[in-house]
């Protein structure tokens, strides 16, 4: 009962974000001089910042942006930050001008901010997909004890449904922190997307393995799950208090992500489940989406990337997950009433 590949691809290549520090944007010599002339002026041409000046000579207590009204306060926008995105603004101006490919910067391509969001095409789509979740477990949730039969304590019949409850507080969970880094790539930010990330992944396995081999006894699921919950929590630890380690975590994801989607696709192309076709379409469909993350291309009008609109593939992919864990439920729920007859 594990995620699907998309879910896999997405913590995957989450993962892969960051592994490229330096870049042949920030490594161009004007960019470099342009970000050394206003973080020692607080000016990028005719546009100057007056925090640069406040962090410089001390004008104020604590951080420029605890000055702004609250609404404000959550971009922390530093000196540095709008030094770097102004030099990359006007330097991708002048590549444009003459007809040069855009260059990436610290790792990113050149996105425009919308009102102090950093990609608000992922953002969007971020939350778009967090939407679909919570509706694909509302409809999992109504099936489950508005529509099936339910036990004398009222519990349901399908004995997987706690553990697909718990895969959607992490699947809400994972994409919240996706929109927010997205909004702003911090360390605190970062280290939430991640972490969320692999929890999800990892869960998400625990889940392939319980399912596909129909685990309903207590304790062999706390025996399959114990070991590989023990590695993920120490790796969350690992990364968060020891070392971002970028190609490690790639490497922990990939391994999770590869056995998750091997072992989907074997139970699906084995089990004669009345929907199996829908996990087929999630399998190819996220495949095929991973495409978008191979093909990388620069941003259209500054928005429109192959990362964001992999990120829009996976809101219909999304939908038709949620589907087949209802007709799962459904399904189960039929076959364990008929053998109780």
């Amino acid at each position: 009962m594990t995620n699907r590949y998309w879910v896999a691809s997405f913590v995957v290549f989450s993962c892969l974000v960051g592994i490229l520090d330096a870049s042949a944007g920030d490594a161009d010599p004007r960019y470099r001089a342009c970000v050394r002339t206003c973080e020692a002026t607080g000016c990028v041409g005719q546009r100057c910042f007056p925090h640069c000046n406040f962090s410089a000579d001390g004008a104020i207590d604590g951080p420029w942006y605890t000055q702004e009204p609250l609404y404000l306060q959550w971009k922390q926008w530093d000196c540095q930050s709008d030094c770097r995105y102004y030099c990359m603004v006007n330097r991708e101006k002048e590549r444009d001008a003459l007809g040069d490919r855009p260059a990436k910067y610290h790792g990113k391509w050149p996105f425009k901010r919308v009102y102090g969001i950093q990609e608000p095409a992922s953002v969007a789509f971020s939350a778009l997909n967090l939407a679909m979740h919570f509706h694909g477990w509302l409809s999992f949730f109504i099936l489950l004890y508005y529509k099936l039969p339910l036990k004398q304590n009222k519990k349901p019949y399908y004995e997987f449904s706690t553990l697909w409850h718990i895969y959607e507080l992490l699947s809400l969970n994972s994409w919240f922190w996706s929109a927010v880094f997205h909004s702003r790539d911090v360390d605190l930010t970062e280290k939430l997307d991640y972490s969320s990330a692999v929890a999800l992944l990892g869960y998400s396995l625990i889940l392939a393995i319980l399912r596909t081999l129909n685990v309903r006894d207590e304790a062999a699921r706390v025996m399959v799950a114990a070991p590989l919950l023990a590695f993920v929590i120490t790796h969350i630890l690992y990364l968060n208090f020891y070392k971002l380690d970028y190609g490690w975590n790639m490497k922990v994801c990939v391994v999770m992500g590869v056995a998750q989607l091997l072992i989907w696709a074997i139970w699906a192309g084995m089990t004669r489940h009345p929907s199996r076709r829908k996990l087929w379409v999630v399998v190819f469909g996220g495949g095929l989406a991973m495409l978008l993350e191979i093909y990388d291309f620069p941003p259209y009008y500054g928005f429109l990337d192959a990362h964001s609109l992999w990120h829009a593939t996976t809101v219909p992919l999304t939908y038709i997950w949620w589907s087949f864990i209802r007709d799962d439920a459904e399904f189960q729920t039929t076959n364990i009433l008929k053998k109780a007859k």
